[in-house]
């Protein structure tokens, strides 16, 4: 009797090991049978180690890129190849935030039922929100300089074009030798971070604006150069503005009026702005993430100042700097990018980043920018609302930037240009912006 109940419990024992070993397995098939499908061992969707089907389309219908016989057909402009670079991908995987390495399952049509089977044997057909003419404009644009260029429609959170440079062909790739370091497989919207400059006085802005009292009838009178705790913080070029008021300091990006703005606010609300904005945030790019900004604001007041106009240890995403100035035109919150087009898409929003109160003020402030700073008549056809930047690098040329939207009918868009060592963020980002967005809205008519 008692050899039959040790030996029902071993059985027990084991029938429930057997359970949980395919409980385990369910997960694991469920969670990451789309990696298995997709290995590269898999010779029904592999050949010669590269994808032997399915195609990328842009939004409007096309071909990018075609997987087959060991190799991948790509369109035959090289403008749009060397344009799309970084959101399609290049043969051999290597750009880790593409298509053709992200969204591989889609790909190969794989699903839970029938793995990577299809009836035609050619996979799946994806189609990116990204405009082939718009990322072409872009990376010509960028002239061959290091940066990158985001574009996104603020209502729909669709991604129209994010290009980064350098690059090459991929239908023709360059030997890149093992010391390399032009950085030329990392997508620089995605993947990287920079000083902001005084982009990052929008930040700033909406942090003055939502805490601290009298900020109407609040002056500054510039210098060109201001001493706390005996270091000074000076203007560009060392310009007097003289009298500032809260608008007169943003369209002249008057540093020594946004360092003192900056202690005013604080080091604690400061570090929660950069935070609300989403400036710290990862997003969800439908499945591909853009890393994390990361900033400090210490005590120290000549530091915290700094930081305040976009120096310091400041370092920023240009993706979700691009969001940011999408919920100033949306009046407060951003839409979550996405690059996987669909017509049946649901727009998601991000947390309330800013009062719709503060949107509008922002929005008024650049548009004073433009009129006042920048010039209407540089940025034809565009109804325009920026901010430029120029962030200082040590020892080198500093990194151009330039932000923010436009109203055009139809053409609701958010933008970003980074042009590192570019110099002067007005004269060296926003005549690419000026370009890229008019052929954004050329392509919507």
């Amino acid at each position: 009797m008692k050899k039959l109940e040790k030996r029902a419990i071993i059985c027990l024992a084991m029938a429930a090991v057997l359970i949980l070993g395919l409980l385990v397995f369910t997960y694991r098939f469920v969670r990451y049978g789309d990696d298995w499908a997709t290995f590269y061992a898999n010779q029904s969707v592999y050949k010669d180690g590269r994808l032997a089907i399915g195609s990328v389309y842009d939004v409007n219908g096309v071909l990018l890129a075609e997987n087959g016989g060991g190799t991948v057909k790509y369109n035959s402009d090289e403008g749009i190849r060397r344009g799309t670079l970084h959101a399609v991908g290049d043969m051999d995987g290597n750009i880790s935030t593409s298509a053709l390495s992200a969204f591989k399952d889609d790909i190969v049509g794989y699903s839970l039922l029938t793995g990577t089977y299809s009836m035609t044997g050619r996979g799946n057909d994806i189609r990116l929100t990204i405009d082939a003419d718009v990322s072409k404009a872009a990376y010509e644009a960028l002239g061959g300089r290091s940066g990158c260029v985001g574009v996104y429609n603020y209502e729909t959170g669709d991604i129209l074009c994010m290009v980064s440079s350098p690059g090459f062909d991929p239908a023709n790739p360059p030997e890149i030798s093992a010391d390399d370091t032009s950085g030329m497989y990392i997508n620089r919207f995605l993947s990287s971070t920079y000083a902001p400059g005084s982009i990052f006085k929008l930040v700033t802005s909406a942090a003055a604006i939502e805490n601290l009292s009298g900020l109407d009838s609040w002056t500054y009178n510039c210098t060109g150069e201001t001493e706390i705790n005996g270091e000074k913080i000076r203007c560009a070029n060392g310009t007097a503005h003289g009298v500032q008021d809260f608008e007169d300091a943003l369209a002249n990006s008057c540093n020594c009026a946004f360092a003192d703005l900056t202690q005013r606010v604080g080091a604690n609300t400061m570090t929660e702005y950069a935070v609300k904005c989403g400036l710290t945030d990862s997003y969800d790019i439908d499945g591909i993430f853009n890393v994390k900004g990361s900033f400090e604001f210490p005590e120290t007041p000549f530091n915290l100042a700094w930081a305040g106009i976009g120096q310091y240890n400041d370092q920023l995403n240009p993706c979700s700097m691009m969001v940011y100035m999408g919920a100033i035109a949306e009046g407060g919150r951003g839409a979550v990018p996405n690059i996987l087009y669909s017509a049946l898409s649901v727009t998601e929003r991000t947390d309330r980043m800013i009062e719709e109160s503060t949107a509008m003020q922002l929005r008024s402030m650049m548009k004073n920018n433009v009129v006042k700073t920048y010039g209407e008549g540089n940025f034809p056809g565009l109804d325009i609302y920026a901010k430029s930047g120029t962030a200082e690098v040590a020892g080198k040329s500093p990194t151009a930037w330039f932000a923010g939207f436009i109203e055009n009918e139809d053409a609701p868009y958010a933008f970003i240009v980074c042009v590192e060592n570019g110099g002067f963020g007005s004269q060296v980002a926003a005549p690419v912006a000026g370009r890229v967005l008019q052929a954004a809205v050329e392509a919507n008519r």
